[in-house]
């Protein structure tokens, strides 16, 4: 099991992409592991048949516990008590009175029998396999049982209960960061004409046809870090840290929890790279195939909820981070110009500060900062 973060102590095994005895070649995917923050594929760490596979689907297993083999031709097991010698125990278990032998089945008897597209249909739509009777071989769930279940798309809901852990995670980290960050917020109706008319612009350059509201503020962002340091550090343990390097957060919606990719060194990005790293992250983020470093060292977040006819709202700071944007919808609003009402499109931004980083002057210019760079962002070409 490997070790995808610094704090990591378990991984949970999602899913087997290759079985036992199947012939695997340097790089490519052997399973599916899922940490308190990502899940990601793992790869085959040379050529060779996979072998002594002794974690199961669903299992729970301790960083460095091994759990396979690759075996180069000619190679061989080593008997089961050498294996185990060199394999870090699990940990204990409160002891339970022995059931009787016929009710104790072992962890391959339990597991069923499934088609690995019937596993991803029941994963996607939060189908319990456990009971389910198969028409494949040796009564095995294919896809198409998985598929027919009236159910199944009521089902896919569950996957977002707060039970996952994903979800628990997330809910865990927001529960400290609303208790332990003292917050305060500013907020502002900008005028978003200059900025809806620069990506209209943008967007009739070839390759920028899917430049989104989102990716134009990201590079509006980036540049009022630069000119606000402090904006863009962090604290923790009491201790403030300030970065070379702007890494702008977004926070992503995804089937199990709220995910915060990174684009990292947004600072030095042109707009189109902003872009096509924005939609990566995100779809990787809702395929469940971000990597540890995709959610690691971000110094600001941004959540955009507009496209969900939000007006506005106020965020929660994404600790050790001093600040995050919440964007509400672009609306058309009657508004003062020169002591006459006008229509123009506005768009609400709040930003939550952590007050240890960031105090009410420097909150302040800041949001100043960004209001001028989205209402003329005639300075910023990326």
């Amino acid at each position: 099991m490997p070790a995808l973060g610094v704090a990591q102590e378990t991984g949970r095994l999602l899913r087997w992409i290759k079985g036992e005895g199947d012939a695997v070649t340097k790089g490519e995917a052997l399973m599916e592991i899922e940490t308190d923050k990502v899940t990601v594929e793992i790869e085959a760490p040379a050529d060779g048949v996979l072998a002594g596979i002794s974690a199961a689907e669903g299992d729970e297993v301790p960083v460095g516990a091994t759990i396979a083999f690759v075996l180069a031709d000619g190679e061989e097991l080593e008997p089961p008590a050498a294996r185990r010698a060199a394999t870090p125990p699990r940990p204990p278990v409160a002891a339970a009175p022995p059931p009787p032998a016929a009710a104790a089945p072992s962890a391959q008897a339990r597991r069923v029998l499934a088609s690995p597209k019937a596993r991803r249909l029941a994963r996607e739509r939060g189908v319990d396999l456990e009971g389910l009777r198969g028409t494949g071989p040796h009564g095995a769930v294919q896809a198409a049982d998985v598929l027919a279940l009236p159910d199944a798309s009521v089902a896919a809901e569950s996957a977002r209960a707060p039970g996952s852990r994903a979800w628990r995670t997330m809910a865990d980290r927001m529960q400290r960061a609303w208790r332990d960050v003292p917050h305060f917020y500013l907020e502002r109706e900008l005028d978003a004409t200059r900025l809806i008319s620069w990506r209209a612009a943008t967007r009739r350059r070839p390759g920028y046809e899917g430049v989104t509201h989102t990716d134009l503020l990201i590079a509006i962002c980036a540049a009022a870090l630069v000119a606000h340091p402090r904006v863009n550090g962090t604290w923790q343990d009491g201790t403030l840290r300030l970065h070379d390097h702007v890494n702008i957060g977004v926070a992503v919606a995804t089937d199990d929890a709220l995910i915060v990719p990174v684009l990292h060194g947004a600072e030095k990005l042109e707009l189109k790279d902003v872009a096509e790293r924005r939609r990566d992250l995100v779809e990787r983020a809702r395929t469940h195939r971000l990597r540890p470093a995709d959610v690691a060292d971000g110094t600001f977040t941004i959540s955009n909820l507009g496209m969900f006819r939000v007006d506005g709202f106020h965020a929660i700071v994404n600790a050790p981070q001093a600040a995050i944007l919440a964007v509400g919808r672009i609306l058309d609003r009657v508004v003062a110009l020169d002591g006459e009402p006008v229509v123009r499109p506005t768009m609400r931004i709040t930003l939550s500060f952590d007050h240890r980083v960031v105090d009410g002057a420097e909150g302040a210019r800041f949001l100043d900062t960004l209001a001028a760079l989205v209402e003329e962002p005639a300075g910023l070409v990326r």
